[in-house]
C-alpha cells in the first residue's frame, strides 16, 4: 500500500481503494489506518472464524477512536460486488467471510466487530457464551472473579475458554456439541449465576439493570440469545490501549493479566506461540448438567 491521500491494494484478485492512510485512529498508540489494516491482515485467519457466516454489526469512527461513533448493522452502501451478504429480520448484514470484506470494512474505520451467536440461516447458538460484566470501568477483581466461575465450570466438567473483551469485561467460551437451544444455555447461565451470587454475595450479581449493581460483577447470562451479538474472539477494540479481545490461558486468568497487555502491539507474536485456544477446547456435551437442572 502506497501511504498517501489514497491507494489501491489487490487482495484475493480483488482491488480496493485504501482512502487516507495516515489518518490516526488510536492516537494515543500511534495507529494510523494503514498500520491498521496490517493488523487486520495478521488477524484475519483468526478473526473471520468468528464472524464468518454470522451476522456482523460494527461500530465504526470515521475519525479516530475519540470522535463520533456508530453502529452499523446494515451493510454499508456502496457494497462491493465480492463482499457477501445476509438477510436477517429485516437487517442485511456483511457476512465477514473474506480478507478482501475486512480491508473494506476497515478503510471504512470500522474498528470493532460484533457476531452473532448463530450462523447464518440458523437459530442455534454455535457455542455457549457468559458475559463477565464489571459495574466500575476499573474493576482490580475481574480476573479472580473469571478464576472462581472457571473453577465452578470445572467442578461441572465443563471446559471453556475465557477471553478479554477488550474493554472492562471477560467472556468465558463454551465450544458445545451441536444439538442444543439457546434457552436450554440460558437455563445453565441463571442456574451458574444464582450458584455464584450464593456463594460470592460480595462480589457478583445477576441484577440486570447497571444502577443496581453497585460494585458487584454481573453474571450476564441473558446476552447470549438469537440475534444478539457480542465482540468477536480478536476484534480490534475502541480503546487507547489499542486493545484485541483475546483468549486466555486459566494459567493467565489466575496470574491476575490485564486486559490493556493483548493490543494489536502483543497479539502478533501471540498467536505465533499460542495459536487458538479456543479451537484446541474440543466441544462439550451439557447433557450431564442439563439432567441435573431438570
Amino acid at each position: 500500500m502506497k501511504q498517501a491521500a489514497k491507494g489501491t491494494v489487490e487482495i484475493d484478485g480483488h482491488e480496493l481503494t485504501v482512502t487516507n492512510p495516515e489518518k490516526p485512529l488510536w492516537p494515543e498508540a500511534g495507529i494510523t489506518k494503514l498500520m491498521y489494516l496490517q493488523n487486520l491482515l495478521t488477524l484475519s485467519p483468526y478473526l473471520l472464524r468468528y464472524c464468518a457466516n454470522r451476522y456482523l454489526t460494527t461500530i465504526r469512527y470515521p475519525h479516530g477512536i475519540h470522535d463520533k461513533s456508530f453502529y452499523q448493522k446494515n451493510a454499508p452502501e456502496p457494497i462491493p460486488p465480492f463482499v457477501r451478504t445476509a438477510v436477517y429480520q429485516g437487517i442485511r448484514y456483511v457476512n465477514l467471510d473474506s480478507v478482501a470484506t475486512l480491508v473494506w470494512l476497515g478503510n471504512l474505520a470500522c474498528l470493532e466487530f460484533h457476531s452473532s451467536f448463530h450462523l447464518i440461516g440458523t437459530e442455534a447458538p454455535a457455542e455457549w457464551v457468559i458475559d463477565i460484566d464489571p459495574s466500575r470501568d476499573e474493576e482490580p477483581r475481574i480476573m479472580e472473579a473469571v478464576r472462581l466461575i472457571g473453577e465452578v465450570l470445572d467442578v461441572m466438567k465443563i471446559r471453556s475458554v475465557p477471553k478479554t473483551s477488550g474493554a472492562s469485561g471477560v467472556q468465558i467460551i463454551v465450544p458445545i456439541v451441536p444439538g442444543y437451544s439457546f434457552a436450554e444455555l440460558r437455563s445453565i447461565g441463571e442456574f451458574l449465576g444464582r450458584y455464584l451470587v450464593q456463594k460470592y454475595p460480595d462480589l457478583f450479581t445477576i441484577e440486570r439493570l447497571k444502577k443496581n449493581r453497585g460494585d458487584l460483577i454481573y453474571v450476564d447470562y441473558l446476552q447470549h440469545w438469537t440475534g444478539k451479538t457480542l465482540s468477536a474472539p480478536y476484534t480490534t477494540r475502541a480503546r487507547k490501549e489499542a486493545t484485541v479481545s483475546t483468549p486466555l490461558r486459566w494459567e493467565e486468568v489466575a496470574a491476575g493479566v490485564q486486559i490493556h497487555q493483548f493490543n494489536q502491539f502483543t497479539i502478533g507474536e501471540r498467536l505465533r506461540q499460542v495459536g487458538d485456544l479456543i479451537e484446541q477446547c474440543p466441544p462439550q456435551s451439557l447433557d450431564h448438567v442439563l439432567r441435573i437442572i431438570r
